[in-house]
């Protein structure tokens, strides 16, 4: 085990120079060891803000130049796929932003390329390193609600203004802002369901782990003034006659709290896990039931888990990956279909 993990950044905007920079740098067993963004200004910024000892607007050339352990991918959706399969075949452990890649093959041959590097894919979802989500999947694996029959989810932001191509309120004395052309472009793979199903759906994939697998999926949408949409409704076909729906919403004020509510109705009961009313219950037929306490606050989001839990993968530390590459590839299988669903008006398979 290496004491410290080197590791580099493709990617330095509003988000990794927030959240993911910072905790690395905070982090007594990683280093800061190169940092790629596109923009001279902005990478001088980002450089010496962290003081990094390399950086590059290349980040083939930082793959080549560099001694690294991992690397942290927090580019443009649509970029993500190529990125991270290089940094794979150089080595390297990825953490991955989310959605993984952008389309259901790519995804796949993300997690096969993994599997034969013998190397860890890692997709931030902060919810999914959160006490109660792993109590949740030890009660699912545990057999409390029996056999899974029915799927439900519904996720809610308060995020109109990344998909209306405004400046999101709480951004304006951060290094950046979030881009529209990454949110709000219907082109890039801007909208709720790129945005933000990953969450939802990564919650639901790690739960149940490799027990659901997704089918076929139909879709309706509404979009934004900028033409993403910004409210969505899913019916999903899962395997073995599994149903599910899937809600989302991106217009909660933001006064108010994320939504994420999941529940699996089984043979012997249901469990419910909703993070905006901090609750996690198991109900049974047979009056077995169980309510899991989950500390004040303990539901919002927060995303320093999955970060030092990356650092600990790069150095050779023991630690459980709570978001693995299996989960964005269930994940994008949905999401894909759902898009094109939106597309066609079809039930679109997988």
């Amino acid at each position: 085990m290496a004491d410290k993990a080197r590791i580099g950044f493709v990617g330095a905007g509003w988000w990794a120079t927030h959240n993911h920079i910072p905790l690395v740098a905070a982090n007594p067993h990683a280093e800061l060891a190169a940092v790629c963004r596109l923009g001279r200004p902005a990478l001088e910024q980002v450089r010496d803000a962290f003081r990094f000892p390399y950086a590059t607007e290349d980040y083939e050339t930082m793959l080549a130049d560099c001694a690294l352990d991992g690397v942290v991918i927090s580019t443009p959706h649509h970029l993500h796929f190529e990125q991270a399969a290089k940094a794979l075949r150089k080595g390297l452990h990825v953490m991955v932003e989310k959605p993984m890649t952008t389309s259901s093959r790519d995804a796949r041959e993300l997690v096969a390329l993994a599997q034969s590097a013998e190397r860890e894919i890692l997709i931030p979802h902060g919810w999914n390193f959160k006490p109660y989500l792993r109590r949740a999947r030890e009660l699912f694996e545990a057999g409390e609600i029996g056999t899974l029959e029915h799927v439900s989810m519904q996720m809610a932001s308060p995020a109109e203004a990344l998909f209306s191509g405004l400046v999101y309120p709480g951004t304006e004395s951060d290094m950046f802002q979030p881009p529209a052309s990454t949110w709000a472009d219907p082109t890039r793979y801007g909208g709720y369901g790129w945005g933000q199903f990953p969450h939802c759906l990564g919650a639901l994939f790690r739960i149940v782990d490799n027990g659901l697998v997704p089918q076929s999926v139909y879709a309706r949408a509404r979009p934004s003034r900028t033409g993403v949409d910004i409210f969505d409704a899913a019916v999903i076909a899962f395997q073995d006659g599994v149903n599910g729906v899937l809600s989302g919403a991106g217009t909660v004020p933001m006064n108010a709290r994320f939504q994420v509510d999941i529940r699996l109705f089984g043979s012997e009961g249901m469990l419910l896990l909703d993070v905006e009313r901090e609750r996690l219950t198991v109900r049974r037929h047979d009056d077995r039931n169980l309510d899991v306490e989950i500390a004040p606050g303990a539901g919002e989001y927060t995303c320093e888990e999955p970060v030092h839990a990356f650092v600990d993968i790069c150095r050779g530390a023991q630690t459980v990956n709570e978001a693995p590459g299996v989960v964005g590839m269930r994940s994008v299988e949905v999401i894909d279909a759902l898009y094109r669903s939106i597309a066609s008006g079809r039930v679109e398979p997988v």
